[in-house]
């Protein structure tokens, strides 16, 4: 069976689109799974006045608010008339946990360059052709 070339475009956007749903998705749950470590709580919004305040608030973005004389942390959940409320303290674990996992990333993929570099070198060096050469001796 042979695709026609509209097929094979519908059929690749379909695969970015999942790629890109995936990352999205991905990326959400690091996030509430570093402020759940953190020691964030999940709220529900139960009064009138505490779902019109999570309702101003950007959704997948950590705001700053005062509530009731304390500063809190808090982040809209998923779920509707849902958030993840932290105090200054477990803000500041949130932090540390996103440094580290930043950290840790970073060292996994110079991990992974340094592999790949190895991977080209032979027991002698890089090759004598295309080596050190330039491949001058193809």
């Amino acid at each position: 069976m042979k695709l026609s070339s509209k097929q094979f475009r519908i059929a690749g956007a379909i695969a970015l689109l999942a790629l890109a749903t995936g990352c999205a998705t991905n990326s959400t749950t690091q996030t509430t799974d570093l402020l759940t470590a953190a020691g964030f709580k999940l709220v529900p919004a139960d009064t009138p006045k505490k779902q019109e305040l999570l309702n101003t608030l950007p959704k997948g973005q950590l705001s700053v608010i005062t509530w009731k004389g304390k500063i809190f942390y808090v982040q809209p959940a998923a779920a509707p008339n849902q958030a993840y409320v932290g105090t200054p303290a477990e803000y500041q674990t949130y932090q540390q946990l996103r440094l580290a996992k930043q950290l840790s990333n970073d060292n996994l993929m110079a991990a992974q360059m340094n592999q790949d570099a190895m991977d080209r070198w032979g027991a002698w060096g890089p090759g004598l052709y295309g080596g050190f050469y330039g491949g001058r001796f193809r």
